[in-house]
């Protein structure tokens, strides 16, 4: 089911809600180029999958997408539509997001964090946003040429089935050559962010993964105190999809021990 919400800034963002209404709250945070229907449902968690703006049936503002406010405000207006306290989840780019949003409202809202593939910081020696060859080989040409782009997911989780293949692909193609660029344009470490977590975390990241280095996922792991890493073999870039099993056993074990935490 897809929900329309608006943000304070006033910028339209679709929400796609599946899963029993009473289940714990999960809020899916998609990667650079991607949308919402990037995520597979998850049995017994009432999860809301945003298109972040720029993407997906979202709206495409001129500006604000270097702003860390702006995506702060943007992830605020959905777990203001959510309505209780929710776990974060962020995958590849959208761990960068959910930092944002950490670093501007802090965890009051927050019950969990899971980081899937996740960056937490972007631009040269950023440690927590370290990318692999898959994405050094796919930028800078991947911003502006389809071709590029489509070459990129492939490469993503080259493992999965040609059909789950297209339709990330197609995706990726709706989202502007002037969004894919503007996402790149920044200059951020949420080291410090990550240490004054205090909600229970799982950083999820697959070792094969070519697009974010298991590094950066190491490093993410070790600034958050009491951070669970999971490292997952023969996985790339989309452990969610690769390995769901694994996915909801990382929701499962963050939302049992935000239970305990109370």
């Amino acid at each position: 089911m897809q929900k329309t919400i608006h943000t304070a800034r006033g910028v339209r963002l679709a929400v796609h809600e599946a899963g029993p209404a009473d289940g714990p709250a999960v809020v899916l945070v998609h990667g650079w180029a991607q949308s919402g229907a990037a995520w597979a449902a998850v049995d017994g968690f009432r999860t809301f999958a945003v298109d972040l703006r720029g993407h997906g049936d979202s709206e495409e503002p001129a500006d604000g997408y270097g702003d860390p406010t702006a995506w702060a405000d943007d992830l605020a207006a959905v777990l203001a539509h959510v309505g209780r306290p929710a776990v974060l989840v962020g995958w590849s780019y959208g761990g960068l997001v959910v930092t944002d949003y950490l670093r501007v409202h802090g965890t009051s809202r927050v019950r969990g964090l899971v980081l899937v593939g996740a960056i937490t910081g972007i631009g040269r020696g950023r440690a927590g946003g370290r990318i692999g060859p898959v994405m050094r080989a796919a930028v800078p040409a991947a911003l502006a040429d389809d071709a590029a782009l489509a070459v990129f997911c492939a490469a993503m989780a080259p493992s999965l089935p040609a059909e789950t293949i297209e339709r990330l692909t197609g995706a990726a193609l709706r989202v502007s050559p002037a969004v894919r660029a503007a996402l790149f344009d920044r200059d951020v470490d949420n080291t410090d962010v990550l240490a004054a977590v205090d909600v229970p975390a799982v950083v999820l990241h697959g070792l094969d993964d070519g697009v974010v280095a298991p590094s950066a996922a190491e490093h993410n792991a070790a600034a958050i105190p009491g951070a669970r890493l999971v490292l997952l073999p023969d996985t790339a870039h989309l452990p969610f999809l690769e390995r769901p099993a694994e996915f909801a056993a990382a929701l499962s074990t963050v939302a049992r021990l935000a239970e305990v935490a109370g």
